[in-house]
């Protein structure tokens, strides 16, 4: 079996991995994730009568908030300049599905950060439905946040 190298350890420790040489290239990143909620909520944020505010903007600027801050939660993340983050909902009957959409001129991929914001965005809507999602024992039995992948990462040429 072949001996592989560790990316980000060498004999002095952790270190990011060198990207200097690499050429700054536009790249795109999309992820998407789900959350599960009851019919009632959904209806109460399709309404605007969620006591919090409004559910879906507020998901949407905390997940802008979490891809520009993704090299601060992830230790061996490059810091990158950002030229654009799009996060969209598509409501349906019981669920959220959050697309997070990053876009960067730059020397690494932008997955990690279009990752996070499809979290932080499900993160926020769930901290702002959580009073009306718990059952009588203060407990979520129904709702779930799963399916979070990436949909699509490329280096796009010019």
């Amino acid at each position: 079996m072949e001996n592989k190298r560790f990316t980000h350890l060498t004999d002095k420790g952790v270190h990011m991995v060198e990207i200097g040489s690499k050429k700054i290239q536009k790249r795109i990143a999309i992820a998407k994730g789900r959350i599960q909620l009851s019919e009632d909520t959904i209806e109460k944020i399709n309404d605007n009568q969620i006591e919090k505010g409004n559910v879906l903007t507020v998901a949407q600027i905390a997940g802008i908030q979490g891809v520009k801050k993704t090299s601060e939660l992830i230790p061996l993340c490059h810091n990158l300049n950002i030229t654009n983050v799009e996060i969209d909902f598509e409501v349906k009957k019981n669920e959220i599905i959050v697309e997070c959409i990053v876009k960067v001129d730059g020397k690494t991929g932008v997955e990690m950060e279009a990752i996070t914001g499809v979290n932080i965005s499900l993160l926020t809507i769930w901290d702002m439905v959580k009073s009306i999602e718990k059952d009588e024992n203060g407990q979520y039995p129904h709702t779930r946040i799963s399916d979070i992948k990436v949909i699509k990462k490329e280096k796009l040429d010019g």
